[in-house]
């Protein structure tokens, strides 16, 4: 088989040169490609293309269309510092041997996830190269993407044939400089327009395999039970005993015009904070502290105790134990649109701020790509909905939180977004506080990739689930 070995993002001649030289013993590789800034002048054995826009339907276009090889092999030197010199003859033979559509590895330095049908982020990390079948691209671009080219490609194959993870290291991965603000990009406003290409290609793909929902939703159950106040503010803790003074305090400061109260469930805390929510407990008669029986329960199956619990308001209000409200008014704002029309569930905004109150970046999370029209389906493809959040008591009794401590929120919002309207508050209400506490500070390899494959395989799941909506098949 014929490879054409295209390097994408290469900043100096040196480093193509180095790349290159790692398929020097390789018979398959046959074309050389580099796709260059403006700017940069590489010159070389090799085919350049110049463009401000590595992964845009027309470099793709342009590279394709002047290739006779069987396959192609993508690197993106922005993130890989160098592939082993087997990478292609070993994925030449996953192709002769399995006629898959795309095949990926591991980078030397960790694993990476196997791809599955959820796996719709356009950040999934496919490791040091992305290794393409001529033969399964049968496919033609919907419209122009200046930055969603490779995404709308890589998601046309996964219609067209499996694909293949090679789980063993092919490559060596560049350090990157800030994971917190990568983290937070695709929230950025100055990724605005990157953003809206990657939703258009997600849309479609998700129209291709019967899984989009036109904004047609479903009327709020009927809900008449009695309840003991308007709101509770609900805080899962465990061991936060420098934080969580704090988080309680900013609940109980709230200013509404109706009752609500506190609801912390202490998850047998060992380090104090149990003793310091039973003086505020003393303190504060509408603060009360659930404890649970049970010892084998996350974050989710905390909330599920809170939302069961008598004391329970009307309505259900996020503040997790490490952050406090922005200001006094934000549970009446979330609770008066909750109220305001058929919404099962509430999000506002908030800011990234450290212990001290400095903003961090990216600032302000806002979530404004949503919308009421595509706003689920988008969904399917980001990380997550934002915080605050608020719910009606009685549907999250209908849809409890699965019994983890991660992706739980996304997991009940994924489903009531599937069968109820979702609103949205743009104004920060929240401030998300990072520290070295943080559940997710400091993220191994390992951890990070069980994160994202329970997140795909939730999006999994849910796309199933839609499928069967759209066939007429109803649970709700």
């Amino acid at each position: 088989m014929r490879v054409c070995v295209v390097l994408s993002g290469v900043g100096e001649k040196g480093e193509a040169l180095i790349t290159f030289q790692q398929f020097s013993s390789c018979a398959g590789v046959v074309e050389k490609v580099v796709i260059a800034p403006p700017g940069v002048e590489l010159g070389g054995m090799w085919r350049t293309y110049t463009t401000p826009y590595p992964e845009s339907t027309e470099a793709l276009g342009k590279i394709f269309a002047q290739s006779s090889a069987d396959c192609l092999m993508w690197v993106d030197m922005r993130r890989v510092a160098g592939i082993s010199p087997e990478a292609v003859m070993r994925c030449v033979s996953t192709v002769e041997d399995a006629d898959c559509a795309l095949i990926y590895a591991d980078y030397t330095e960790h694993p990476v996830n196997d791809y599955e049908p959820g796996s719709l982020r356009d950040t999934f990390d496919f490791g040091p190269f992305l290794f393409f079948n001529r033969k399964r691209l049968d496919f033609k671009n919907s419209r122009p993407y200046r930055y969603a080219g490779l995404y709308e490609l890589r998601l046309a194959l996964s219609r067209q044939g499996p694909f293949v993870h090679l789980r063993e290291p092919l490559g060596r991965r560049k350090m990157v400089a800030d994971r917190e603000r990568e983290r937070f990009s695709y929230l950025d406003s100055a990724n605005r327009e990157y953003q809206k290409e990657m939703e258009a290609v997600a849309t479609e793909h998700l129209k291709a395999i019967e899984a989009y929902l036109p904004p047609h939703f479903f009327p709020l159950p009927p809900d008449k039970c009695p309840y003991p106040v308007e709101a509770s503010v609900i805080i899962p803790v465990r061991n936060r005993v420098l934080t969580i003074r704090e988080a309680v305090e900013s609940a109980l400061s709230q200013k509404a015009p109706f009752l609500f109260n506190v609801i912390v469930v202490d998850n047998h805390s060992t380090d104090g904070t149990s003793q310091l929510l039973s003086e505020l407990a003393r303190k504060y008669e509408n603060l009360l502290v659930l404890r649970p029986e049970r010892d084998d329960l996350n974050i989710g199956g905390c909330w599920n105790l809170a939302v069961s619990s008598p004391h329970c308001g009307r309505f259900a209000v996020q503040l997790d134990s490490d952050d406090i409200y922005e200001h006094s008014y934000a549970l009446e704002m979330l609770v008066e649109l909750l109220r305001s029309g058929p919404y099962a569930m509430v999000v506002g905004a908030y800011k990234l701020v450290d212990m001290d109150g400095k903003v961090l970046p990216p600032g302000l999370i806002d979530h404004r790509e949503w919308t009421e029209e595509n706003g689920r389906n988008n969904a399917l493809r980001v990380e997550g909905f934002g915080a605050p959040r608020a719910f009606r008591t009685g549907v999250l009794r209908q849809i409890p939180f699965p019994n983890v401590s991660y992706g739980e929120d996304y997991a009940v919002a994924l489903k009531i977004s599937r069968l109820y309207r979702v609103g949205r508050i743009f104004d920060s209400l929240y401030l998300c506080r990072r520290w070295e506490g943080n559940s997710d500070a400091r993220l191994t390899p390992e951890k990070e990739n069980s994160y994202h494959a329970f997140k795909d395989r939730l999006r999994t799941l849910e796309i199933m689930a839609r499928k069967l909506l759209n066939r007429g098949v109803v649970h709700e």
